[in-house]
């Protein structure tokens, strides 16, 4: 079967996955979920992480694998995987966006959310120094997870982190001859309240993607709908396979 490498979006980390997981490796599927430089245990790098690192991350685990892998982005990890490509496009199999940023080259991750309006937007408390925020703690379960279940979103309030500033201005590095090389999936997902379905379907405009799957759940559907979610993902590695 196929090789998942999964990137969890702004705030969180390899434990967002933790109920998609268990549902790929019983399909036979290898999973890989690393948690990105600064965002999980180890807290010591985050005001000095990067796009770039994270992406050189990213591609330094994909360039270790026996064949080329689906590599999966979650909102803001769309842009990791985006960079990835740009790395690595032989060692990528599908780039699979799940309710996530496909940033055009040259744009920033802040410009394209800027394309549409919110009902909310995340409110934010930025650090003294201005190298990180945090999204406050009243404002996780309506916006991230308004259709998850009370407890998965208390468990989300106590695990979620700071984010780097630098990473959503940074503009995106991409070329038609790497990223634009990729084969590209969707997966949508309509009651999102943090990456409305118009932008995501805006974004679809100029990136198209093959094929796009559409649920009817919040901008987490790894804790709101995991069975859904996986069987996307086996869909789509079946496809590729």
């Amino acid at each position: 079967m196929a090789t998942y490498v999964l990137v969890s979006g702004a705030w969180h980390a390899s434990w967002c996955w933790e109920r998609v997981i268990p549902l790929l490796e019983a399909l036979g599927h290898r999973v890989i979920a690393p948690d990105l430089v600064g965002m999980g245990p180890d807290r010591a790098a985050v005001s000095s992480a990067s796009l770039a690192t994270w992406a050189d991350q990213i591609a330094a685990i994909i360039r270790k694998q026996e064949e080329p892998v689906i590599l999966v982005g979650h909102s803001r990890g769309g842009i990791v995987i985006s960079e990835t490509a740009e790395r690595v496009p032989e060692r990528i199999a599908t780039l699979v966006y799940v309710a996530a940023f496909l940033t055009e080259a040259g744009e920033t991750l802040l410009a394209t959310s800027a394309k549409v309006a919110r009902e909310q937007a995340p409110d934010l408390v930025v650090s003294q120094d201005g190298g990180t925020a945090m999204v406050h703690p009243d404002a996780i379960g309506p916006i991230f997870y308004n259709a998850t279940q009370k407890a998965w979103v208390e468990r989300a309030k106590s695990q979620v982190t700071p984010e780097p500033m630098a990473v959503f201005v940074t503009p995106l590095g991409l070329t038609e001859n790497n990223f634009g090389s990729v084969r590209r999936a969707y997966i949508e997902c309509v009651q999102d309240k943090a990456i409305p379905l118009e932008l995501q379907r805006l974004m679809q405009e100029t990136f198209p993607c093959e094929p796009v799957f559409t649920l009817d759940t919040d901008h987490s559907p790894f804790y709101s709908t995991p069975g859904q979610l996986a069987d996307c993902l086996h869909r789509i590695g079946v496809r590729q396979a």
